[in-house]
Formats: C-alpha cells, structure tokens, sequence
C-alpha cells in the first residue's frame, strides 16, 4: 500500500511541476496570452496605416489636386506666376555678443 501511496504523490509532483513550470505551463500559456495581445494591437494599428495608405493611393490617382499639394508640401514646389518668399529667423549665434 506504501508503493501505491508513493507513486501517487511522485505523480502528482510531476504534474504539479508541469503544470507550473514545464511545457504548456500557466506561465507560459499567460505569456502567450500577452503576446497575443501586442500583436493584435499592432495588428490594428498597422490595417490604419494600410487605410490611410489606400485612400492616399486613390486621391493620387484620382485628381491632380492632390499631386500639386504633395509637390508643393514636400518638394517646395510653386505654380508659374506664384511669388516664394523664405522667411528667415535669427540663428542661435545672432545674439548680442558684447
């Protein structure tokens, strides 16, 4: 009866230990749980950027509207007959040096 009592409490030892610490463990099914969650979150917020993306894809393609204020916004682009003023502040070293 002792042998049967021992190997009964050797089992549940085992089964303890891998439910806490070995392979497929609360820890790590909590961990797995977590990373899932990131994920979905970047998952998210990357299908936004892929909207964002498409719908400047389709105002690209769909009117010059949106290609002349790209060029005017990131190349420094003006129309013919337009006037560009540049407007410069004084620099750091301009200062009242006596």
């Amino acid at each position: 009866m002792r042998i049967v009592i021992a190997v009964l409490i050797l089992l549940l030892l085992l089964l303890q230990y891998r439910l806490w610490v070995g392979e497929g463990s609360l820890a790590e099914v909590s961990n797995l749980e977590h990373e899932i969650r990131q994920l979905k979150e970047e998952l998210v917020g990357l299908r936004e950027r892929n909207r964002t993306l498409q719908a400047e894809v389709e105002d690209l393609r769909s009117g010059q509207a949106a290609i002349e204020e790209r060029a005017r916004s990131e190349l420094g682009m003006i129309k013919e007959g337009e006037m560009f003023y540049q407007v410069i502040g004084p620099s750091a070293g301009d200062g009242d040096e006596r």
